[in-house]
């Protein structure tokens, strides 16, 4: 095992990058003449972000530039889990989750993935939440990281560790 590289496969958010993205988008939110008297907000409640306008097509539309800041930061949007708009009263509300952590169905389903359509001699083993992926040959690994990329799967993955 000493001759081996390896690298972690996780699924985490850097809550200080979504912090800045959300500042961003409030701060644009308030400036935009098209949210002009329609109560619109991006908030932290707790570890959710609540989003409110007094219509189902602006709260969308304060989603759509929170999503925005995201992208611009480098964060996957797969990592914030959005709720339908529900009214509230004579509000809309949409919160949205961060997915933190590999779930072990995903932690799987990745594994499977490399077993797969990998390279031979690559080993997965799942500890908690993330996947370590280890090889004799770092151009393995590369090519790992590469077919997960471009795997399509729902969560948000880093690749950490690598050595």
């Amino acid at each position: 095992m000493a001759g081996d590289s390896s690298f972690d496969v996780v699924s985490k958010v850097d809550r200080q990058e979504v912090d800045n993205a959300l500042n961003q988008a409030a701060k644009e939110i308030a400036q935009r003449y098209d949210f002009k008297n329609v109560g619109a907000s991006i908030t932290w409640s707790g570890d959710t972000i609540v989003m409110v306008a007094n219509s189902e097509e602006r709260v969308k539309a304060v989603l759509d530039v929170f999503q925005t800041k995201l992208v611009k930061r480098g964060i996957s949007l797969k990592a914030i889990e959005t709720s339908a708009p529900k009214p509230s009263g004579k509000e809309y509300r949409l919160e949205g989750a961060m997915k933190q952590g590999l779930s072990s169905e995903n932690a799987k389903k990745i594994a499977k993935i490399v077993r797969d359509e990998g390279p031979k001699g690559v080993k997965t083993q799942i500890t908690g939440d993330e996947l370590r992926v280890s090889a004799k040959s770092r151009d393995d690994l590369q090519s790992v990281i590469a077919l997960l990329k471009a795997a399509d799967l729902d969560v948000a993955l880093q690749f950490v560790n690598y050595r």
